[in-house]
């Protein structure tokens, strides 16, 4: 049976990163994590970054890079994050006139055409990670299927986020066989509770948004193995893809843990049932 390595997605533990990057990398490979995934680099310099998971023995493998910020100098910014070492970078969230059918969605394909580019000529796959408003349809069919077709799987690799997946209506477990050749990274994220339709002030998108709604079991995130999602299964459909790498997220802490005990638990439990 196959061991997938684990990376951590940092803005998992962002405010511990805040304090100390350098030393939160360090606890996130003591845990026993194999790699992280960046969610900013906190003003670092790239190659002294770069040395510094190659000194503790972590791997760099990949980043979420903002939309806006490739657009602002594609070929710079792929450098930078070549130099630190990443094989992928991720595109994490499309703002709503980017999105598919959508005022900008057409100037949205062609620059990442460019961006992709731009990533090969240092061997890193771009990839885009979804949430559940993907799930919107679109022409007859999802918002994230729509992006998947309009783009070959040479342009555009999936990160799919299995908690979004699940709340978008999908069976995770079965969804990603439907890109298992374009599955290279995927999330693995836990939930518990009924999302409310107001979710995204959980993950600072939208701060005005209230996700105070009454419900008998509000939505939380959870850390791997504790919530709804059934991990042996989805490993067992993981096993069919071309995945490569799996990445831990959880947006917001819960069951009264520190995000970094979040984190611990996670791998922890991976640890049982990835082997």
């Amino acid at each position: 049976m196959k061991k997938y390595p684990v990376a951590l997605q940092l803005y998992s533990v962002r405010d511990f990163c805040e304090q100390d990057f350098e030393g939160t990398i360090k606890k996130v490979k003591d845990m026993g994590y194999d790699g992280v995934e960046f969610a900013g680099t906190y003003g670092r310099d790239a190659k002294a970054l770069a040395e510094y998971c190659k000194s503790i023995g972590i791997v760099p493998i990949s980043a979420h890079v903002a939309y806006a910020e490739l657009m602002s100098n594609v070929p710079a910014v792929v450098k930078y994050y070549a130099e630190i070492g990443v094989k992928y970078i991720a595109i994490p969230y499309l703002a709503e006139d980017d999105r598919p059918c959508k005022k900008n969605y057409d100037e949205l394909l062609k620059n990442i055409k460019v961006i992709s580019a731009e990533c090969k000529k240092y061997g890193i796959e771009l990839a885009y990670h979804n949430h559940d408003f993907e799930f919107e349809v679109v022409d007859g069919v999802y918002a994230l299927d729509k992006l998947y077709t309009d783009l070959t799987p040479d342009e555009l690799k999936t990160e799919l986020d299995l908690c979004w997946v699940n709340v978008g209506g999908e069976n995770p477990s079965t969804y990603i066989l439907k890109y298992s050749d374009r599955a290279p990274i995927v999330h693995f994220k836990d939930f518990a509770g009924k999302a409310n339709g107001k979710m995204y002030a959980l993950i600072g998108v939208d701060d005005d948004a209230d996700t105070s709604e009454k419900t008998d079991s509000p939505f939380e995130f959870r850390p791997v193995g504790k919530g709804y999602q059934k991990f042996p299964e989805i490993l067992e459909s993981v096993k069919k893809c071309n995945t490569e790498w799996i990445v831990v997220e959880q947006d917001q802490t819960s069951m009264g843990l520190s995000s970094l005990e979040c984190a611990e638990e996670s791998i922890k439990y991976l640890n049982t049932i990835n082997k």
